[in-house]
């Protein structure tokens, strides 16, 4: 005969089966690793420019407004890039925004950039990524 306490633990563990496999579940998992993953990789490339030289993703007029040579707020980017990810895996709650706001301004300085059009617009769908997770996460996330 089951007791009202064994009752509650299956009610709980099948509800918790039913959130881990839900669509909406898997869709959260899937953008909190990629908006950790993404942003650590991309700052640490900053460093070592395995992918590409990000000092090319620079525009001159921002180049020219900087008091710091245009290699080290690249370097600057990269510091920033890196604490935002370690942000999202700690506090995706908070740091999906960050990493929105982020993107934005990395946007409108690759539309200051003739020809890099098609990586803003790469990164306007990452930007809709960062605020999907931030929704998600007001379900999902630990408090």
């Amino acid at each position: 005969m089951k007791t009202t306490t064994d009752q509650i633990h299956a009610a709980a563990s099948t509800a918790a089966d039913n959130v881990g496999s839900s669509p909406a579940y898997q869709a959260y998992r899937i953008l909190h690793f990629g908006l950790v993953v993404a942003p650590i990789l991309a700052g640490l490339d900053k460093f070592f420019h395995l992918l590409v030289n990000w000092d090319q993703y620079l525009p001159g007029v921002v180049a020219r407004m900087s008091p710091v040579p245009p290699h080290t707020l690249m370097l600057i980017v990269g510091v920033i890039e890196i604490v935002a990810g370690i942000g999202v895996a700690i506090k995706p709650r908070i740091f999906a925004y960050v990493v929105a706001a982020w993107l934005a301004v990395i946007i409108i300085n690759l539309l200051l950039i003739p020809g890099y059009f098609d990586i803003a617009l790469r990164d306007f769908g990452l930007l809709l990524a960062a605020l999907a997770l931030g929704g998600l996460s007001q379900q999902f996330a630990r408090r």
